[in-house]
């Protein structure tokens, strides 16, 4: 698909993965957080909806999921080694063995599994479609978030740019009174998962795309953001056949199931 999505249609596979699904403290760590409530509940423990959203996407797709509820404040799966903010302020503290530890425990198997996963495809012959889904608070250091949903990618990669173009107007079309902007609140190209993927992996086997929708709706009444579900799962399918052709949604779903 990357490159040229209509020759690699037949060979596509979808994946769906989701970094912050959770505020869970292993037992190890329980003491550090005691104190910690407020800290863990907030966008800065976890990214909520995220994995709702993440779960009806690869069921919908019949896409595998691969997701983590470990809160991002012990360790930030979607950082680099070597991050500044790899840690919170909470476990990097810790000595060296520590957190070294956290790396071996909760870190280093989740990224290992998903590149493994991507791995395998593009050896079978197949390109990889890499949606990882997240969630942002709605203000930010006094500034409030514009957009409802983001759609992030490297823009030097010309499938995940094509991509994110249909998506967001197959998304206005299903939800016209949407904000859904590209490559904000963040830009692609920043420090993550879908970023150190493009590393390892070239353009016309890998696109990655972090799907970013505003806690607002998550929070807000249970209708709107029950449509807005609906309304990414029925719009990515739009795009993927507007891209791939009408094919493309159905080989998703054979080449994942195997």
């Amino acid at each position: 698909m990357p490159g040229h999505p209509s020759a690699a249609a037949s060979r596509l596979c979808l994946l769906i993965t989701c970094e912050h699904g959770g505020n869970r403290v292993p037992a190890a760590y329980a003491a550090l957080f005691r104190e910690q409530a407020d800290l863990l509940t907030s966008h800065r423990g976890y990214d909520p909806g995220a994995l709702t959203l993440a779960r009806e996407l690869a069921r919908s797709f019949h896409a595998p999921l691969i997701y983590a509820t470990v809160s991002r404040l012990v360790v930030d799966l979607n950082r680099s080694l070597g991050h500044p903010r790899l840690y919170s302020e909470v476990t990097r503290p810790l000595p060296r063995r520590e957190r070294q530890a956290i790396l071996a425990r909760h870190y280093l198997p989740y990224r290992r599994k998903v590149e493994r996963w991507v791995e395998e495809c593009i050896a079978a012959g197949q390109s990889v479609l890499h949606i990882a889904s997240h969630s942002f608070t709605p203000v930010l250091d006094g500034e409030v978030r514009r957009a409802d949903v983001g759609l992030l990618y490297d823009p030097g990669r010309a499938g995940e740019k094509q991509l994110c173009l249909r998506w967001q107007n197959a998304l206005r079309m299903r939800a016209p009174g949407l904000t859904v902007r590209r490559n904000y609140p963040y830009t692609g190209r920043s420090d993550g998962l879908t970023a150190w993927l493009r590393r390892r992996f070239p353009a016309e086997r890998y696109l990655g795309i972090e799907l970013e929708v505003n806690q607002r709706l998550v929070f807000g009444p249970a209708g709107p953001w029950r449509a807005l579900r609906l309304a990414l799962r029925q719009s990515l399918a739009d795009a993927l056949s507007t891209v791939a052709g009408p094919q493309a949604v159905e080989s998703c779903m054979r080449a994942t199931k195997a």
